[in-house]
């Protein structure tokens, strides 16, 4: 089965998520598949505009633990100690640089969010040129908690520094109302409007001769990656890799093979669980 759908409607290069039975969680696959479809796109020279979309109950629930976890994949997101830090540079960055391919193409991006964009999910949502949400969809990157740091670095460029430090110091989770309210997205829109909504957007730019949209996307962009972006992009997938070998990385990890991932993950994002004693807050002091 295909993990990245692709299809061509008139001007509109459709790009959808297609692991609905993990709400299209990141595994090996889905980077790449990603990437493709968004270079397949790109060389269509009937295609305008992409609209990117996640198939079933979500946009993208970020990286699928269970499979890492589980050994069913050649990378791993811990390794045993020593850890080869280039090595996993090296499978983060490829993931990172799959991302950014919705940054880098010529034709604009448009994102479409319901139910959820979280942790690695978010990299790919604000990888886009336009991202729209449904209202109560929800978006964050729980993984600043422990285990993580978005490779991408959007937050910053779309948010400005204090508001990304609000989202990341707390890896706190936000609806699409109070992304839209805080710079984050382009539009939050009632759930049941988020597709027109989309589909009008798309439409509108889709009227634009191809070159005029790359020499305006171009021209942002160029803005934005003369601020060092690729340094930052480089720095910040290396401090992912360090937060999951840090001692606390380890200890999340260690809970995680006790209790299960769902339960780390919820003590992480409730802030029930002291990583740095590897022991409930509050309890023994």
């Amino acid at each position: 089965m295909n993990k990245v759908l692709y299809e061509r409607d008139a001007r509109i290069g459709r790009i959808t998520l297609n692991c609905p039975e993990v709400m299209n969680a990141i595994d090996d696959d889905l980077p790449r598949e990603l990437e493709a479809a968004v270079v397949r796109a790109d060389a269509d020279p009937d295609v305008h505009v992409m609209v990117l979309s996640g198939a079933g109950r979500a946009f993208c629930s970020g990286y699928d633990l269970a499979y890492y976890a589980e050994g069913n994949s050649e990378n791993t997101v811990v390794q045993d100690m020593p850890w080869d830090p280039v090595k996993d540079y090296a499978f983060m960055w490829k993931n990172t640089q799959a991302f950014m391919s919705l940054w880098r193409a010529m034709k604009p991006v448009i994102c479409k969010v319901h139910g959820f964009a979280v942790a690695g999910g978010s990299d790919i949502a604000l990888c886009a040129d336009l991202t729209f949400m449904g209202e109560t969809a929800q978006i964050g990157y729980m993984p600043a908690r422990v285990w993580g740091c978005p490779t991408t670095a959007m937050w910053v460029y779309r948010l400005g520094a204090e508001k990304a430090k609000r989202m990341l110091l707390t890896g706190d989770r936000i609806t699409g109302r109070e992304a839209e309210a805080m710079g984050l997205v382009l539009k939050a829109v009632p759930d049941d409007q988020l597709d027109a909504e989309v589909e009008a957007m798309a439409a509108r730019m889709a009227s634009v001769p191809i070159n005029q949209l790359a020499m305006q996307k171009m021209v942002i962009n160029q803005a934005i990656e003369a601020n060092g972006m690729m340094q930052t992009q480089r720095l910040a997938t290396i401090f992912d890799g360090i937060s999951r070998h840090s001692p606390e990385g380890v200890a999340f990890k260690a809970r995680s093979e006790e209790l299960g991932w769902k339960q780390a993950v919820r003590e992480r994002d409730e802030g029930t669980y002291d990583w740095t004693q590897n022991r409930p807050i509050g309890e023994g002091g």
